[in-house]
């Protein structure tokens, strides 16, 4: 829940961030180059959401990648002390 929210945060802080840098004071501008901005402004922000969201994929991977070998060391160990136990009982005093 956490990785969404900073994604989200990560993309609208960036959409925000490039359209107060793109406005620039107005001038004489055609609305030819009007366009030409606005399409390097949006892939602009679509390379910003781009490296986010490979950062927060990569982490989140890792948190999976850890939390499954927690696991299954975890049962690993409660195996073995099931096994003992069943060996223990099986054994003549």
């Amino acid at each position: 829940m956490f990785k969404f929210k900073f994604l989200s945060a990560v993309v609208l802080g960036s959409v925000l961030a490039g359209t107060c840098l793109a406005s620039q004071p107005q001038t004489d501008q055609s609305a030819k180059q009007d366009m030409k901005d606005a399409g390097h402004s949006t892939k602009q922000a679509a390379k910003d959401t781009g490296k986010a969201t490979k950062k927060t994929a990569k982490t989140a991977g890792h948190d999976v990648k850890k939390t499954t070998n927690k696991a299954a060391n975890k049962t690993a160990k409660e195996t073995d002390k099931g096994a003992q136990k069943v060996e223990n009982k099986t054994q003549p005093n």
